[in-house]
């Protein structure tokens, strides 16, 4: 049984973009060299990992055990390289975080950023999900840092702040709930909401908290980003529920108002967290430090 390392990048990039086309852009290789490479590391294991489709691939239990296997090991060897010293232009990695989806847009691309700007040899791997799914990455080890909110429960982890993220609800300048100062999530799921797409972070908690009280919220439509929502909102189209510091954007724009969302779980402290923090390499410790709030942050 023979791996290779450059197989095993190609296998997470395949499996974690859900398409051997992207798997292969990001690994730098041509469409007919990864095909080939993927086709010879099942071969060698004798055994499929990828169930390939026209929508793209999904990993076979098979294929699930392999990628758990190939991030630890090249966390491993990251590790090992970072050991030998081979630090000389300073840190060198590549980082998989996750984070929720008010993380992703609202709060993360500056520092990020910024960090990126001061650290060239680091790549990272970001990829939003909610957050009761980040912790098994977490605490299974094949992610380095994730973004959650404190509403998961995070025991065991190494956790610090990163930021306040208050969710308040945008209404349209003639809507029935516009003159309102604050409003229950219940009160909004009698109207139309435009949300974000299920499968983002935002979308799942919010109508998880939907069905919690046996509800569920109407979406007359979905869109991507926060901004796309609000402009549907002054239109007229719906409700939207967002962080408010998206909703600031927009509050008086078009006659848009923002009510306080009357929700305990609407105002959530997200949080910074790994399995260990002396697991991490140097270089994720230091993204840990670097997303950490700096005095005149908002918290």
């Amino acid at each position: 049984m023979h791996f290779d390392l450059t197989d095993l990048r190609l296998f997470l990039h395949t499996t974690d973009s859900g398409s051997i086309t992207a798997g292969a852009a990001r690994s730098h290789l041509a469409l007919a060299s990864a095909s080939a490479r993927l086709r010879g590391l099942e071969a060698s294991l004798g055994t499929a990992l990828l169930t390939r489709g026209r929508r793209g691939v999904q990993l076979t239990a098979a294929g699930h055990a392999l990628a758990y296997h190939a991030r630890s090991l090249l966390r491993h060897v990251d590790r090992m390289q970072e050991d030998l010293g081979d630090y000389a232009s300073g840190f060198k990695g590549r980082i998989r975080l996750l984070c929720n989806t008010a993380a992703a847009t609202e709060h993360l691309p500056e520092p990020l950023g910024t960090f990126l700007r001061a650290h060239p040899n680091i790549d990272i791997d970001l990829q939003e999900q909610p957050s009761h799914r980040i912790l098994p990455e977490l605490r299974e080890g094949t992610a380095d840092v994730g973004i959650v909110s404190d509403a998961v429960d995070l025991s065991g982890l190494y956790i610090t702040p990163f930021r306040r993220d208050r969710l308040v609800l945008l209404a349209s300048r003639g809507h029935a709930l516009a003159r309102r100062a604050r409003v229950r999530y219940s009160e909004t799921l009698d109207y139309d909401h435009v949300g974000l797409p299920v499968f983002t972070a935002l979308g799942v908690y919010l109508d998880d908290q939907a069905a919690r009280i046996g509800r569920s919220l109407r979406a007359r439509v979905r869109v991507q980003g926060f901004d796309a929502v609000a402009r549907l909102v002054i239109q007229g189209t719906g409700l939207g529920i967002m962080p408010e510091s998206a909703a600031r954007r927009w509050s008086g724009r078009g006659g848009a108002r923002l009510l306080i969302l009357d929700e305990t779980w609407a105002d959530r402290q997200l949080m910074l967290c790994a399995r260990t923090l002396e697991a991490l390499p140097n270089y994720a410790r230091a993204l840990i430090q670097a997303l950490q709030p700096q005095a005149g942050d908002p918290t």
